[in-house]
């Protein structure tokens, strides 16, 4: 297979992945670097700017999350640097909220990794802008990259043929 894969998180470009603005002219990002991507695992690192939101979301693969630096909020759960958050494939969590210093977390995903949400998710997250006095910001699209299997036309669906994602009732 040609030996392990070694790269410094600095040689890999860092992509502006979501945006939030304020009302009083701040924004708020988060930029991801996509170490490693293939068909079926993705590691990333990202760094959260101070009091960044996002949606409750998953994505297509088991997921983990460790706070490297800083702390972020998922849901109502405080999660300081050194905390370890793991999802199983077609669970959601969040919305997420970064701290005052922001975050940087390293993630794996063992799947093709694609994010979704669900429509009631999204409308809660726009409420919560609302309430913040923030809306969605614009970022350029992110070109595809080697290994980048196309999105899901359904982000609701898993890549694997015949599974379908569904909301479970509390």
């Amino acid at each position: 297979m040609g030996g392990p894969r070694i790269k410094h998180v600095d040689d890999v470009e860092a992509f502006e992945v979501c945006r939030i603005e304020y009302e009083d002219g701040r924004s708020a990002s988060i930029y991801e670097r996509f170490v490693e991507r293939l068909p079926n695992f993705v590691t990333f690192y990202n760094r959260w700017d101070p009091g960044m939101l996002q949606r409750t979301h998953g994505h297509t693969g088991h997921h983990m999350v460790f706070i490297l630096s800083g702390e972020i909020w998922v849901g109502d759960k405080h999660c300081p640097a050194g905390t370890h958050i793991f999802l199983m494939h077609g669970d959601v969590f969040g919305p997420w909220r970064a701290g005052p210093e922001g975050c940087e977390t390293l993630g794996v995903i063992a799947g093709a990794g694609w994010s979704f949400a669900y429509q009631e998710d999204d409308e809660a997250f726009v409420e919560l802008l609302k309430k913040e006095g923030a809306k969605r910001g614009t970022v350029p699209p992110i070109p595809r990259m080697p290994y980048s299997p196309p999105s899901p036309t359904r982000p609701w669906e898993s890549t694997e043929p015949g599974k379908k994602f569904e909301r479970r009732q509390p």
